[in-house]
């Protein structure tokens, strides 16, 4: 279990809550009231609420919270792929298996820990897993929560196998948002992108911002490490940096899709938006022995600042 440094003793906790399920879930919070819920249950993180106590990650109102099914907002990890585009089920098996605290984790670099609530989690894969993805690995994911209320998640992967191995990967991020007709991001403009609506045509962006009137599913290529997500009228804007993480995937499935969903609502769409820090174009590939990190980090923001700011937003990062 993570710890606080000396200042945070009487000011933040770190509590260990179970589910109707009996799963565990990890609730991180800071001084001034900003917290995190972090569920065994697939790692996911699946909630993320401000020093006003208001929820900044979307879970539909029809998730199925059971195992092993994984369950529709929050964060899920998606590993070891991404989408349908391989053998095994849609984006992976880590989001449905359930993880452990991990007491003793492998050092971090001393200012991930400084100021922070957090928790180490592990997965390590099972005789089950290597029948139908026979690679040996050890996932380790941190989740820390900030003074100034930001999330950070550090995902690390170990190929303890003796021959090399590929995944892809993707923090499948659901941000909550007032009108998604009312929401645009900055930061991808000019960057060729897959249209997964389109078999994965190579196309590229034309617009000065990203902005919805219809079902979104796109892979962004060689993305930069901070984009934006500016919701006008909620006046708050999500800004996304990420490391090891050269893909972005935005996602909106509207109105038609979303009726297919059984776990997600008729109009739900208008309230979430998926931007992705992801590695999908090009899998990553582990020798024996061999690390991957990939780093994602959240915060939120009120929408008085341009573009050019999101480096300072960044910082530390």
């Amino acid at each position: 279990m993570g710890h606080y440094a000396t200042v945070w003793d009487d000011k933040a906790a770190t509590e260990v809550i179970k589910d109707w399920n009996g799963i565990d879930q990890i609730v991180l919070r800071n001084p001034h009231g900003a917290s995190a819920k972090i569920s065994l249950h697939g790692g996911q993180v699946i909630s993320w609420r401000n020093e006003l106590g208001e929820e900044l990650l979307f879970t539909s109102n029809k998730a199925i919270f059971k195992h092993p099914k994984a369950m529709r907002g929050g964060i899920q990890i998606c590993y070891p792929q991404f989408g349908d585009c391989g053998l095994l089920d849609q984006h992976g098996f880590a989001r449905n298996k359930i993880w452990v605290i991990d007491e003793n984790p492998p050092p971090l670099n001393s200012n991930e820990t400084v100021g922070k609530s957090f928790v180490d989690l592990l997965l390590k894969s099972s005789e089950e897993d290597l029948k139908y993805w026979p690679h040996s690995f050890e996932f380790r994911l941190r989740v820390s929560l900030s003074v100034d209320g930001d999330l950070k998640l550090i995902s690390r992967v170990r190929n303890i196998n003796g021959k090399p191995f590929s995944f892809s990967f993707a923090y499948h991020t659901y941000l909550s948002v007032s009108d998604i007709s009312e929401v645009r991001i900055e930061g991808l403009e000019t960057l060729d992108y897959l249209d997964n609506l389109c078999k994965r045509e190579l196309l590229t962006e034309q617009g000065d911002a990203i902005t919805f009137e219809s079902e979104m599913d796109r892979t962004y290529l060689r993305s930069p490490k901070v984009v934006a997500v500016l919701d006008h009228e909620r006046k708050r804007t999500y800004v996304i940096g990420k490391e090891g993480l050269p893909d972005t995937v935005v996602w909106n499935p509207w109105d038609k899709k979303s009726k297919t969903m059984a776990d997600f609502g008729d109009e739900e769409y208008k309230s979430m938006l998926c931007v992705d820090g992801a590695a999908i174009e090009r899998p990553i590939t582990l020798k024996p022995g061999e690390e991957w990190t990939g780093r994602l980090m959240l915060t939120a923001v009120k929408s008085s600042f341009c573009f050019d700011q999101l480096e300072l937003q960044s910082k530390g990062f």
